[in-house]
């Protein structure tokens, strides 16, 4: 038990701590395709050295271009506050490296979307005959801090608070999201800190050494997946922090009678046909749901999904019924492995 024990032992020092920090130091081995990216030779640098200079316009005007995106803000803490989203473009270049250094704050300013990809999106330059099934764009969001984000007043690509992801690649290493929101109702909206579909070749998606909240006062909220939310895609979790997140909406999905729908997934929220969610020497805790999934609420529609839950905790989240699992909604045929985990 003790891979067990470094998790609590994490959680207890992240509770007394003032700002919750990124991941919780979980025990579990990172793969060599999940770590950090190299930006030791950038493409794009935002600022000249002064927080004045790094503004939102030169952030989003170097993720038009691409590349591996640093920041020349200065020695302290800088909060980039956008009015718009920061847009991908399909075909700027393979890779999009984006390296807070531990320093920047990206912020909606409780209005915007922070970071929108899009490989289905003409807008944002086709590439490929099949958009949904591409290698490219891989994005890489590192050393970050995602806050305030905002998606309430996206209509067509609803979801994902702070960061909407289709197609390519995405995996999200060593970074914080905050307060961020999306749409309160609906059976099929979600994501309050992240939302991605279609990932190439089902390819998973990596988040490492991550928090969404960490403490009361800085969770993300949506409809459903609190957290984070998906459909059609595999995710690999890894010694990470999702803590006081909300899924707000109610009636489920399909929406009941006389409802709007959603309230499902705390944490997370995974839907889909072949799926499968890995959670490693992670911490769930103090999520809160209105339907189901108080901290997953994991459907595969094929019946051949799997969730793994290893060297994590899983306690004290709430609301909802429909538990296979004590805070996890699934198929009773799911596919179903826990080992070295407190999940109560």
């Amino acid at each position: 038990m003790q891979a067990l024990a470094s998790v609590v032992g994490a959680a207890v020092a992240l509770a007394t701590a003032v700002d919750p920090v990124a991941g919780n130091g979980g025990v579990c081995s990172v793969p060599a395709e999940a770590a950090q990216e190299d930006v030791s030779r950038p493409d794009q640098v935002v600022g000249s050295g002064t927080p004045e200079t790094c503004t939102a316009d030169a952030f989003i005007e170097a993720v038009a271009r691409g590349g591996r995106i640093v920041f020349n803000c200065g020695p302290d803490p800088v909060v980039i506050t956008l009015d718009r989203p920061a847009k991908v473009f399909n075909d700027a270049s393979n890779d999009i490296v984006i390296d807070g250094g531990n320093l920047v704050t990206l912020s909606g300013g409780g209005t915007s979307r922070i970071l929108y990809m899009n490989t289905c999106d003409p807008d944002q330059h086709w590439t490929s005959a099949h958009c949904d099934n591409q290698a490219t764009p891989r994005l890489t969001l590192q050393n970050l801090t995602f806050t305030d984000g905002n998606s309430k007043g996206e209509s067509e690509y609803d979801g994902g608070g702070a960061v909407w992801v289709r197609g390519g690649r995405l995996k999200v290493l060593n970074s914080r999201f905050f307060n961020n929101v999306c749409a309160d109702l609906g059976p099929d909206v979600g994501g309050g800190a992240l939302r991605v579909f279609s990932q190439y070749q089902d390819l998973p998606v990596y988040v490492v050494d991550s928090t969404f909240g960490g403490a009361e006062g800085y969770g993300n909220q949506c409809s459903n997946g609190g957290g984070i939310s998906s459909i059609g895609v595999n995710w690999n979790i890894i010694n990470s922090v999702f803590s006081h997140n909300r899924a707000v909406g109610f009636g489920g999905n399909p929406a009941q009678a006389n409802t709007p729908g959603g309230g499902s997934g705390g944490a997370i929220y995974n839907d889909g046909n072949s799926l499968a969610l890995s959670v490693c020497g992670s911490r769930l805790e103090h999520n809160e749901v209105r339907a189901f999934g108080s901290a997953i609420f994991f459907v595969s529609n094929t019946h051949d999904g799997s969730v793994s839950i290893q060297s994590s905790l899983l306690r004290s989240n709430t609301g909802g019924g429909w538990n296979v699992q004590p805070g996890v909604s699934m198929h009773e045929d799911t596919r179903w492995f826990a080992a070295d985990s407190q999940i109560e």
